[in-house]
């Protein structure tokens, strides 16, 4: 059977993209292929798993209620999730969609492919070509400093999102805010994606 290292499961609200405020059980992978400076996320630690311990935890948080939705989030899902796990997810859930930064092939059976490039930002993240059939949405961490186009133009979604990029120092979150604006004003095929977890203050 199959050993699936992962941080963490929890139920809460999606925070961002076309799901927004949409109750999800999120999966949370260890490890990532990439080293992005702005990262916040704490995957590192993991506790071995298997296909089942993974259901079993996935009842245990959401306490008989039953979410219609899914989200594989990391790290990078990608370097570990298989058929086999996404099958037993679909028995459970709905819909189930996958947030990746797009440098590796995606498995065929999400609902939802959610790809974050990072090739701006980091060495040899160049992003692969993404041929599994789900709706996509591209979502770019805007820093201001990088110009997102060329992802309008390289990654083939239904949906573009600007991310601004959380940079710690409030003053120039706010100039980061306000350029993200801007850009939409100007480019407007893309829409503003705030991580609303944070703004709530919820995990």
């Amino acid at each position: 059977m199959k050993i699936y290292r992962i941080n963490e499961i929890f139920y809460s609200l999606q925070g961002e993209g076309i799901f927004t405020g949409t109750a999800a059980v999120f999966i949370r992978f260890s490890g990532c292929n990439l080293a992005c400076p702005f990262c916040d996320t704490e995957h590192q630690p993991f506790t071995r798993m298997e296909r089942k311990d993974i259901i079993r935890e996935i009842d245990r948080v959401c306490d008989g209620i039953r979410p219609a939705l899914c989200v594989l989030t990391g790290g990078e899902p990608t370097l570990q999730v298989d058929p086999d796990l996404l099958a037993a997810l679909h028995g459970r859930f709905k819909k189930v969609a996958i947030e990746t930064n797009g440098t590796q092939d995606v498995i065929p059976g999400f609902d939802l492919i959610t790809i974050s490039p990072k090739d701006c930002f980091v060495e040899r993240a160049n992003l692969a070509t993404q041929t599994s059939g789900a709706e996509m949405e591209c979502k770019v961490v805007f820093d201001g400093e990088h110009n997102p186009e060329q992802y309008f133009e390289r990654v083939p979604a239904s949906h573009y999102y600007l991310q601004p990029c959380d940079t710690g120092d409030p003053a120039r979150n706010a100039e980061i805010l306000a350029a993200a604006v801007q850009h939409i004003k100007t480019h407007p095929w893309w829409r503003l994606s705030l991580q609303t977890q944070k703004i709530i203050n919820v995990r």
